[in-house]
């Protein structure tokens, strides 16, 4: 006799049953953690028995799966929290002042200032190292670019890296100088290396007690899951967030699944451990923490003009000269990212490559292919921004999976439209188009290059546009919206399928019983900007059929 279910949900379910639309349910069961059926109220009760507990949803509310964060800088998001925060200003005194603030807060002279969020064109110039020299001098500072694309560091960071007017750039970065070849301050892609090598690593447990706080904080959004591709402090050893993690998964305090990613200078220490993708990364009583990727990156980003492209940057009015005549930046040379994502392959370890301009998406892919099917985790470009019309069908034809970032359109479209020309919106963020071929489109935030909550890329993946945006800017590239069903599934069903995931994603018969209560406005169609979607929070979040969040 089969046992009765644990748990009877009744109310409107979209189950992502299929390939598109939002497969309703009046109703499903659970038993084991799993959902063991999806379909009409009488199918659903049928299965009750005396301990059944029932979850009624209000008349209007409708429940949907969990979400995946597919690109979530998990660790360094959470310890951002405990750093000065530049995102938003606008103007270098506004900067000066935050800096000076926090400095003000830790008068200790020997820590080192940290943290991020700037954006030169906000600020309508570049930042310089007399500029963090006015708010806390003599200090040791290093604030990121909102993009993590370029660092700011103070004169005296500048002198203990032996950065000079005389340093040389190093191999795929860029000490940015001023017209007279002075060094500013700003230190592009692998130069930003310079300094941060010289930063301390944050203790485990610091780290560790930070994700636990952010992911109590994800978990009442209704992420249930993350892939986080580093970025913390990696250290060959595979201690730092590495080491939190392990450490948070053994306590049983790991609240949300983790697929934590290697960077290529980790990568020998997992090969000799015998480390594989989607392999646990140790004891671990609540299953949730795995090895990802290997995440490499082959170019820089669009803010720092450092995006490696198949035609230069769109000069205007008064930009400085780009890097290397606006093709940007190769962080890997082509011939690395192969060898690279061969090397980890042969390992059983599935590669991610980080490439924004429509040249470092096609070495991408080309250093991808020969890698689909060696692990159980797709292979993947992230972030993907601006693709050739020639490379678009080449995701699917593959098997390479398209990790993208919807809410990236809301930040980067002035950007991307003076930079890129016309062929922004013809062929930026193209989601659609991708997604068109067959292609596995996995979505996420990218935090902290932006915030956690996932809602509004949810949402922007549909308007191509967002509600602060200056009143009369028409939508950007609206020939690559996604619907609504299709923008949940690059959320909920996407991120697992890339991560071999067969049992989560979909509330159906198997699946892992990760339910999210959601108000049944957030699900209107058609999707307004700066509508009830854009601000959509949770009342109830269910991880393998128990509360998490909520009540």
């Amino acid at each position: 006799m089969t046992a009765p279910a644990e748990l009877i949900v009744l109310g409107p379910v979209a189950t992502l049953a299929g390939g598109a639309g939002p497969g309703w349910a009046e109703a499903l069961a659970v038993r084991g953690g799993r959902v063991v059926a999806a379909g009409s109220r009488p199918q659903v009760e049928a299965l009750a028995g005396p301990g059944t507990r029932r979850l009624e949803l209000a008349p209007d509310e409708a429940a949907i799966p969990g979400l995946t964060d597919a690109h979530l800088h998990l660790a360094a998001a959470a310890m951002a929290r405990r750093a000065v925060d530049l995102a938003g200003v606008v103007t270098i005194d506004e900067l000066i002042r935050r800096v000076r603030a926090f400095a003000a807060a830790y008068p200790d002279p020997e820590p080192w200032i940290e943290g991020g969020g700037w954006d030169a064109d906000a600020l309508g110039r570049w930042p310089t190292a007399d500029d963090l020299e006015r708010a806390a001098p003599d200090r040791r500072v290093a604030v990121w670019a909102h993009d993590h694309h370029a660092l700011l560091a103070s004169a005296r960071a500048l002198a203990e890296a032996g950065i000079d007017d005389a340093r040389s750039d190093p191999g795929g970065g860029v000490i940015r100088r001023d017209a007279s070849g002075h060094a500013t301050g700003v230190l592009h892609e692998t130069a930003a290396g310079l300094v941060g090598s010289l930063i301390p690593p944050a203790a485990e447990t610091a780290i560790g007690d930070a994700i636990e706080a952010l992911t109590l904080e994800l978990v009442g959004l209704g992420v249930v899951a993350a892939h986080d591709p580093g970025g913390l402090s990696p250290t060959p050893g595979l201690g730092g967030p590495m080491g939190a993690y392990r450490l948070l998964a053994a306590r049983g305090r790991l609240r949300v699944r983790v697929h934590a990613c290697l960077r290529p200078e980790q990568m020998e220490a997992a090969i000799a451990r015998g480390l594989r993708s989607g392999s646990p990364l140790g004891p671990d009583p609540l299953d949730r923490l795995r090895l990802g990727w290997l995440k490499t990156f082959a170019d820089g980003s669009l803010g720092s003009r450092t995006a490696a492209l198949l035609e230069p940057l769109d000069p205007f009015p008064g930009e400085p000269d780009p890097p290397n005549g606006g093709y940007g930046v190769w962080l890997t040379p082509p011939a690395e990212l192969r060898a690279q994502a061969a090397r980890a392959a042969a390992a059983g370890i599935a590669t991610q490559v980080h490439g924004i301009g429509d040249a470092a998406v096609r070495a991408a892919l080309d250093a991808l292919a020969p890698t689909v099917g060696a692990t159980p985790l797709m292979p993947r470009v992230e972030h993907a921004q601006l693709v050739s019309f020639a490379d678009m069908p080449r995701f699917a034809a593959l098997g390479v999976a398209a990790s993208v970032q919807p809410v990236h359109v809301r930040s980067d479209a002035v950007q991307a439209r003076r930079l890129w020309g016309a062929r922004a919106e013809a062929r930026g963020y193209a989601l659609a188009a991708i997604a068109g071929t067959g292609a596995v489109v996995a979505a996420g935030t990218d935090a902290p290059v932006e915030p956690v909550d996932p809602w509004p890329g949810v949402a922007c993946a549909i308007t191509r546009s967002a509600p602060d945006w200056a009143p009369g800017t028409p939508p950007f590239g609206p020939q690559n919206a996604l619907d609504l069903w299709a923008s949940l599934r690059a959320w909920c069903v996407a991120p697992a399928v890339t991560a071999g995931e067969r049992d989560r994603g979909r509330l159906v018969p198997g699946q892992r019983a990760d339910i999210v209560v959601l108000p049944a406005a957030a699900l209107a169609d058609p999707v307004e900007v700066g509508g009830a979607l854009w601000f959509a929070r949770p009342r109830l979040v269910l991880m393998d059929g128990e509360v998490v969040a909520g009540g």
